[in-house]
Order: structure tokens, then sequence, then C-alpha cells
């Protein structure tokens, strides 16, 4: 059936059905197609009425056009293609968006947002281009956008577009990287005979301890033979009892470590951006960053020599991890610390349970010591027996506000309230440092020779 334009009718229907449709969802029309139409649609008219035949000869082939241009279906997707949800901190991709352009699209305009890079350019392509390949690089951890593509379809000229719409987000998990800390010596723990530290009590290890005499009870694997011989002869040359020796070894014991984070305050090295922290997100290069990455360097030392290592979270004590051993004590871990991070937030009582730090385990306390209530708890945790060593986590050196005549003085409060504040862990016997790779194993180290020594 043909329409009054001498157009067909299905085709009229569906130019009016996409002129109703301007302004909503899905394809519309553009105002090429308006200005198409309308001028097309006056020529049209302006030769019948003036009886100029040239007028109605270039109005109708717009008219045309216009009808032929609206001869688009379907919902076009636009989806990206990734094959884990992790990734590493400082890796680099590529990912697959798949394009659906529809049946009738000639155009495809993409713009992919990429973290750290803002919204980027628009790349236009042809509709065949199914597949676009594009490149990632994950330089922080935590959990954030990926990729989001953005696009818009374009019907033949123009005259019909779909969009623009926002892409769905593409999310990935980048876990905290993994730097060789180099561990130190742990205090051993009583309550294990298997690890890899020497335990005051007697036992299996290999380590020597003494050569006692022979008693009921003991192997005779253990006998010093030597020594027993030399006893023997010492007594006329026949094994009495008394003559036979054994060899004592050290038992080896297991070790904890627990890891306290403090992430309740996240600041960086200019105090003016202090207060333009954003809740849910780590400032790259602050002492949230910071410690994460320390947390994730002893973490991974430590458990690769067979100690056990927990986590505690001073703000969100639910968010810790037990202390436990292996490979994949090391991987718990880190997912937890982008759960601490992601919900990071200021409390006036930060909480480490007794249960948190078992008897006889070294706590390492990392925190900026902004406040008397990180000290109150790194000082409690050493009278109930822990070892402790505290890591002051504040950026160095700080800058102080400039638009303010007070920032340099702001800036020296601060100093002198971090000197009292170390001054009183120092009183207590708790030492306090500030954190580099092999600042927590020289500490180790010197602890263990005072014991030694005393």
């Amino acid at each position: 059936m043909i329409g009054p334009l001498g157009l067909p009718e299905h085709r009229m229907l569906r130019w009016a059905k996409a002129w109703r449709s301007q302004g909503t969802a899905g394809w519309r029309v553009s105002d090429a197609l308006h200005r198409g139409v309308l001028g097309g649609l006056g020529l049209v008219v302006a030769g019948l009425v003036l009886h100029q035949p040239l007028l109605f000869l270039i109005g109708a082939p717009l008219l045309i056009s216009a009808a032929l241009g609206i001869s688009v279906s379907g919902d076009p997707a636009v989806v990206v293609r990734r094959r884990t949800r992790l990734g590493e901190a400082g890796e680099a991709g590529r990912l697959a968006v798949t394009v659906d352009p529809g049946r009738g699209t000639e155009l495809v305009a993409l713009r992919m947002p990429v973290p750290g890079k803002g919204i980027g350019p628009v790349h236009l392509l042809p509709a065949t281009a199914t597949t676009v390949l594009a490149r990632v690089r994950y330089d922080a951890w935590g959990e954030g956008l990926e990729l989001r593509p953005d696009h818009l379809m374009a019907g033949p000229d123009g005259l019909v577009v779909y969009g623009p719409v926002v892409g769905a987000e593409a999310r990935r998990l980048v876990l905290p990287p993994v730097s060789a800390a180099q561990p130190g010596p742990l205090p051993p723990r009583a309550a294990g005979l298997v690890g890899v530290h020497r335990s005051p009590r007697a036992g299996d290890g290999s380590e020597h301890r003494d050569i006692r005499p022979f008693q009921p009870g003991d192997r005779l694997r253990r006998v010093d033979w030597r020594v027993s011989l030399r006893a023997a002869a010492a007594a006329g040359g026949q094994l009495v009892p008394g003559t036979l020796h054994v060899r004592e070894r050290h038992a080896e014991a297991d070790a904890d470590l627990v890891l306290v984070l403090d992430t309740r305050v996240d600041v960086g090295a200019d105090l003016h951006t202090w207060a333009d922290h954003e809740p849910g997100v780590v400032r790259a290069g602050g002492s949230l960053d910071t410690g994460v990455r320390a947390v994730t360097a002893l973490a991974a030392g430590f458990l690769r020599q067979g100690d056990r290592v927990g986590l505690v979270d001073l703000g969100n004590p639910r968010l810790g991890v037990p202390p436990g051993s292996g490979r994949r004590q090391l991987e718990r871990i880190r997912h937890q610390l982008v759960v601490c991070g992601r919900l990071a937030g200021w409390t006036t009582r930060p909480v480490l349970r007794p249960a948190q730090a078992p008897p006889g385990a070294l706590v390492v306390v990392l925190s900026t010591f902004l406040d008397d209530a990180a000290v109150d708890v790194t000082v409690h945790t050493a009278r109930r027996g822990n070892p402790v060593i505290a890591v002051d986590l504040l950026p160095r050196p700080l800058l102080p506000q400039r638009d303010t005549p007070w920032g340099e003085v702001v800036l020296r409060v601060l100093r002198a309230e971090q000197r009292v504040r170390r001054a009183a862990l120092l009183g207590t016997g708790i030492p306090a440092l500030t954190w580099n790779e092999s600042a927590v194993s020289v500490m180790l180290r010197r602890l263990r020779r005072r014991r030694v020594a005393r």
C-alpha cells in the first residue's frame, strides 16, 4: 500500500514511530532528520503550489532519503569480556569489548573511561567492528572501576541515533603488591613444638642444648656414644649405670606475628589535603596505602619462613584475620586488606582484644599515632605480656598548608605531639620506628641480641 507522499505505508509508520520516540530511551531521530523532513516537505509543497517541478524534484529525494534512513532495528549492546576479576597491582593487560550494533547501524562511537586517565577520547568506528581491544594498567590496589564502555550508535547518514548510553561498569579487585621484606627472628611460643624458631624447652629440634646422663624414658637414638664410651673407660671399661649419656636438643616451636593496622586515618604528605579525603577511597601514597603495603610485605616475608601471621584492623575489629600459615594465608590477608581499605573510617575508640593477640605473639602496630587512643592500645597490649613494636606511618617530610599564616605553626605542633607520643612508647619499653623494608627485621635482631645478653 502506498502512502500520501508516494512512500510505502510501513515506512511511513516507522518514520512516525521514530518521530514520537524522540527524547526517549532507544532509537531516536536526530536534528538532521528534522531538517531533511521539514526541508523536503517544504520544497514539495512549494513546488505543488507554485507549479515548479524543479522544487518538487529537489524535495522528493530528501523525503525518500529520510524515510530510508530510519530503517534500523534491534537494541545495540556493548559488553566487556574479561578472563578474571582478580588483578595484581602494576600489571597491564588487554580487555576485549564486544559490540553488537544491531541491524542498519552504520557508525559506532565508543568512549572508555580508564581509572587515572579521565573519561578518555571518543573513538569513531564502523559498525562492522564487532570486537575492540582496550589496554589497561592497574597502578593502584583496591576494588574499583576497570572499564566502562560508553557508546552511541548512528544509523545511515546519522538520521537516527541510539544513545548516548552509559555502559555497564566492569569492576576489578586488584590485590596489594607483595614486596620482598626481610623477615627477622620472632620470639617462639611455648604452645607448639613444630616450627622454625628455637624453644627454651628440650625437644627433637636440630640445635644442641645439653648432654646429660641417661634417664628412664629417653630414646636410644639420642645416646651420645662418644661421651658414653669415655665415661665407661673412666669407670673401668664397662657400660654401667651412670656412664650412658644422651644428647639433648632444643625443641622447635611456632611463632606468631600479629600485624595491627590503623585504618582510621589516611593522610598524605601535604597538610592542605588532609580535609579532602573521600570515604572509601585510599589515598595513593598516603599513610593507609603505606600501611597496607607494609603489612603485605611483612606477612609475605614471615609466612615464607614458616611463621604464623594474623591481621587486626583497629578501626573494624571484625575485619581481622586470625593467625595462620601457608600461601593461602597470604592471599587471605591481601583480600582482607582491600576490604579494610574500602571500609576505612574514623572511630574514637580503637579496639585490640586479648583474643586477637595470642600470649607470646609479637604484635606490630602500624599507625600514624595522631591521637592518644592508638598509643593507649599499643601500651595496653605490651602490658599484657606481648612483645610490641610500633611502626609510624606518618609521611615524611610533611608540607605545611600554604594558604594560611598558621600553616607552619600547625606543623610544629603536630611534630611536637608526635615526638611526645613516640617518647611515651619508648618510656614503656616499646620500640618506635619509621617504616622501611628492613626496619622491623633490624629491630627484631636487636631485641634478640638484648635477650641473649641478658
